[in-house]
């Protein structure tokens, strides 16, 4: 008996399942988004990325694959000349499932699975790589006043020193308001 794979079964035995997913995945490609259950959704998300993957080598070895799994040769040329061509600079993430409620029938949770063939924008990485340099430039900067209060509080320990208990108290608030004044002066 062949060992079952991970994950929820989808019903019937394991050629069933293989044809089943062959035949999702086609009705993917050609459609680009189809309505099926939450389950086979998630079981058909890795499977087509996968295949997408191989479309995007372009090479005969990866198309012969592809045949391998998916019979109709109308999309699998689709496949490796329009949705390997607008997926080209996206790294991973070729499809979205988006629950969209039950069915009315027998009640059983829905999904829209699609492709996601929106070009991958510049904006979002100039965005991922200002975050990066702000929370390096954080630390740095954090570093710096805490220098600063630690030079004033040594002066004014010198300096206060040789007055009386309650001259300190008075004046200790008087620092902390000059250095959070020099803190705001510093951003």
């Amino acid at each position: 008996m062949p060992t079952p794979s991970k994950g929820p079964r989808l019903g019937g035995g394991a050629a069933h399942e293989r044809l089943m997913l062959a035949n999702l995945s086609a009705a993917l490609f050609e459609h680009k988004r189809i309505t099926t259950t939450v389950t086979k959704a998630k079981r058909l998300k890795p499977y087509a990325e996968r295949l997408v993957t191989f479309a995007k080598r372009g090479d005969l070895a990866s198309r012969r694959r592809v045949l391998g799994l998916i019979s109709n040769k109308g999309v699998v040329h689709e496949l490796f000349t329009d949705i390997a061509q607008a997926v080209e600079n996206r790294e991973g993430g070729y499809t979205r499932i988006t629950k969209i409620g039950n069915r009315k029938g027998d009640n059983a949770p829905m999904a829209v699975i699609e492709l996601v063939l929106e070009p991958v924008s510049a904006k979002q990485a100039v965005v991922a790589e200002a975050t990066q340099a702000a929370a390096k430039a954080a630390p740095a900067a954090e570093e710096a006043p805490a220098e600063a209060e630690v030079a004033e509080t040594e002066a004014a320990e010198t300096e206060e020193a040789p007055a009386a208990e309650a001259a300190e108290t008075e004046e200790a608030p008087a620092a902390e308001e000059a250095a959070a004044e020099s803190e705001k002066d510093a951003k």
